[in-house]
């Protein structure tokens, strides 16, 4: 609750935006307090709601913010789409933007055949946005698991990846261009520019201007460190990696590279241009079942080379915990009386059936020489394969009182040559912390998830909690992975990550936010180091994943 003065201020800061927004801005306890959530195992009572109706609502919520803190006083400035991010991204104290009650448009599709696009408002439902482009022939392939219930916007602003990545990239690698509302309200559109063009935009004597001259600045500074140690992370959302991408050999500049992944740090992104791919409804699935994991592990080697568009392997463990909770799979039978080794799901959905059965028959000689038992979609159904896929919204939730089993270290991503060590490292880790981590890897863009059981009313498990994060991603660093792979870092892991960089990378990624925010109104505390007590007080004992129960994890 907040106390008579402070509530009697925040009041007439609503009804002074409800006076010039024509989107609504509330204030109540309730309202606040469901938007102090998102999927994260964090919580952070926000002052003020806003929800913009068009983007010049964005625009005068930050020029109002950007006012108050020329005078000295911050009001900082979130913006949210569905809530889905694990990493506490959405949310934070001050105002929090909801983009999903009005901006949630198709603007327009095109379909040509050579410039095939969707232009879209931030809001809009990422599963919504491909049923809808599905009737047109075409898809985003890139879309996070969470797509059921997360935004379009919020997978552009994380950079989020999903089991799809391995073959089409991040959801970034499909950004055309943006349209952003920068800390002091003014509009920017990005897009590659040609150094005319840049030397034009540098010229401007606006707050644009002058941060294409502090970016270009930047990079002209730290070239040498930049080619050394940035552009070799890839694909990794730590920090501010997009700027490796941000002006080419020929001269021609780009900060869209910068927004992507930056969670609303750096400017907030109003509309969307994204390229789209022919979609095929047509898919070969495999489910393998293994009782040996280093076999499986090999096979999935040899798999991958046929390119399939999925291709998953889940822990075994994962399964055994499906199974005491009494679910079913096409190859349970077989594990009545002994544990499962690891599974692996396999799909291919190429447009020919001639090459789908080509590799399928390559997919089943390779099995064929190893011990395990096959099912494909020949002899049962694609849901029936499909399911396997979606283990993770039987075991999710804990039986236990109490218990949580929260994504805090999903996402990171390990190259194919050091796997086998990081899972024997995995395995000493969980030993050290008394816990399990059973892996799910997306092994064709080396995606790892874990999630560990943890009870956050104890305090050894909020101790534990980041300890844990710390140690992993530690490991991760260690093995000559990617700390976030396939979404940003948040305020959950940005401590632990940031542990892991050396100073100059960190300096430049300081650089970059100050051009964009000077007066640190956006998303203060995401991608910034964080004290653990602070930390600590923002846990959320009572976290589950119920806002999103009524959906499944896997599209």
């Amino acid at each position: 609750m907040l106390n008579q003065g402070v509530s009697n201020g925040v009041n007439k800061i609503a009804q002074y935006l409800n006076e010039h927004l024509l989107g609504e801005v509330s204030c109540d306890d309730s309202t606040r307090q469901r938007f102090s959530r998102d999927g994260s195992i964090l919580k952070i009572v926000p002052e003020l709601i806003a929800h913009p109706r068009v983007t010049n609502d964005i625009r005068k919520v930050a020029r109002f913010s950007w006012q108050l803190a020329e005078k000295g006083h911050v009001l900082p400035i979130t913006v949210r789409g569905g809530g889905s991010n694990t990493t506490g991204a959405a949310i934070g104290k001050g105002i929090i933007v909801n983009t999903v009650a009005h901006l949630n448009n198709i603007i327009f599709i095109s379909h040509k055949n050579k410039d095939q696009f969707v232009h879209v408002q931030p809001g809009v439902n990422f599963l919504s946005l491909n049923d809808t482009l599905k009737s047109h022939g075409m898809i985003i392939p890139s879309y996070p698991t969470s797509s059921a219930y997360s935004t379009i916007g919020g997978a552009v602003a994380s950079n989020s990846g999903g089991v799809y990545s391995g073959m089409y990239g991040l959801t970034g690698d499909w950004v055309m261009r943006l349209e952003a509302v920068l800390a002091n309200g003014d509009l920017i559109e990005t897009t590659r520019i040609n150094k005319h063009e840049l030397s034009k935009k540098k010229g401007l004597q606006t707050f644009e201007g002058e941060i294409y001259r502090k970016i270009d600045g930047i990079i002209e500074d730290n070239q040498q460190m930049i080619s050394d140690k940035i552009s070799n992370n890839e694909p990794d959302n730590t920090g501010y990696t997009g700027i490796a991408k941000v002006k080419k050999r020929d001269g021609s500049f780009d900060l869209t590279p910068l927004l992507l992944g930056s969670q609303g740090t750096l400017a907030m992104i109003s509309e969307i241009v994204l390229k789209t791919n022919y979609y095929s409804s047509d898919k070969s699935i495999i489910v393998a079942a293994f009782d040996n994991s280093e076999v499986a592990h090999d096979t999935a080697d040899s798999i991958a080379s046929l390119k399939p568009d999925v291709l998953e392997v889940f822990d075994g463990r994962i399964f055994d915990l499906a199974h005491e909770y009494g679910k079913k799979y096409v190859f349970s039978e077989q594990y009545l009386d002994r544990k499962v080794g690891s599974i692996i799901y396999v799909s291919f959905n190429d447009f020919s059936n001639h090459a789908r059965n080509r590799k399928m028959k390559n997919a089943l000689k390779k099995l064929s020489k190893v011990e395990t038992t096959v099912y494909t979609n020949e002899d049962y159904s694609n849901d029936e394969l499909n399911v396997v896929r979606e283990v993770g919204s039987v075991i999710n939730q804990p039986n236990g009182k109490d218990e949580s089993r929260p994504s805090i270290i999903d996402g990171i991503s390990i190259p194919s040559a050091r796997r086998e060590e990081f899972i024997v490292a995995v395995d000493e880790l969980a030993t050290k912390h008394h816990t399990t981590l059973p892996l799910h890897i997306q092994w064709l863009s080396g995606v790892i998830n874990t999630r560990p059981i943890l009870n956050l009313h104890i305090v050894s498990d909020k101790q534990k909690t980041f300890k844990l994060i710390s140690d992993y991603i530690e490991l991760v660093v260690k093995y000559g992975g990617s700390m976030s792979a396939d979404s940003g870092e948040g305020r959950l892991r940005a401590t632990a990550c940031y542990a892991q960089l050396d100073d100059d990378e960190i300096d430049v990624y300081t650089q970059i936010r100050d051009a964009f925010d000077p007066f640190g109104i956006l998303n203060p505390g995401v991608k910034q180091k964080s004290d653990l007590k602070t930390l600590v007080s923002q846990l959320n004992p009572d976290h589950n994943m119920g806002d999103f129960a009524q959906y499944s994890p896997v599209d």
